[in-house]
């Protein structure tokens, strides 16, 4: 199925039913991986779901409908993943968010209290849940989707920007985890970090088909590069943010 460079890793996708999500569980079926997808809308993660396995042979391919915002519940998703599937191979954390302001001093703090749930809470879930399980994989990865913005805020963005920031944060704590449980020769897991300026996907170009989203990443492109994660060893990926845009 596909180049088969996962086949048979058996992967969750936190953040199913976005538009990342859906080409990240495509790409990643085409890999030939089994993919589990968590969402908390259960409607547009079975389309995310139908999409991916019937677009590629009946590829494994399952949801469930999880609240990433309650650890309890995330740590029995891990828990029954590695169960029901044997393995836990990787993590692809793509929950998102975003709340802006025209300018510093209006910025409100209510977005930070949304977006330290949506991009900091779940991250801090999904590793605390799969940390184990990941480690316990001879491929296992953990990899964030960030932003440009947590090296560079800029004024309207403070909150965006150190959301991200605190994720990156925890996601290079769990890379020292993977490094310091790999010992002398080295990580057999790893924690890594894709940095894009911001993502595209189709229906964002039919909806403004003049805009030039410059220095943006295809929500396509994205899940290559999250396949190519896989292709490179621990020790290379681990506690890297691998950048998909020019960096600040």
């Amino acid at each position: 199925m596909g180049n088969g460079v996962l086949s048979g890793a058996v992967i969750a996708v936190a953040g199913a039913g976005g538009p990342a999500g859906r080409a990240a569980m495509v790409r990643l079926a085409d890999a030939g991986a089994t993919v589990i997808g968590a969402d908390n809308d259960p409607e547009r993660l079975a389309e995310a779901v139908d999409e991916a396995r019937y677009g590629h042979g009946g590829a494994t391919v399952v949801g469930e409908t999880v609240d990433l915002l309650d650890l309890e519940s995330t740590r029995d998703w891990a828990l029954h993943v590695e169960k029901d599937f044997g393995r836990v191979d990787g993590v692809v954390h793509l929950v998102g968010g975003w709340r802006g302001s025209e300018t510093f001093a209006k910025t409100n703090l209510h977005d930070w209290d949304l977006l330290e749930m949506l991009l900091i809470r779940t991250v801090q879930h999904t590793s605390l849940a799969f940390h184990e399980a990941l480690q316990r994989s001879e491929r296992g990865r953990y990899v964030l989707i960030s932003a440009a913005g947590a090296s560079n805020p800029t004024a309207g963005n403070a909150a965006y920007a150190a959301a991200k920031a605190a994720a990156e944060a925890w996601t290079l704590a769990l890379a020292d985890y993977f490094h310091k449980a790999g010992g002398e020769s080295g990580p057999t897991s790893a924690a890594a970090i894709l940095v894009v300026k911001a993502l595209v996907h189709d229906a964002m170009r039919a909806e403004r088909p003049n805009a030039k989203f410059a220095g943006f990443t295809d929500v396509k492109d994205l899940a290559e590069a999250i396949v190519d994660v896989w292709s490179k060893p621990a020790a290379e990926v681990n506690g890297q943010r691998l950048w998909l845009t020019e960096k600040p």
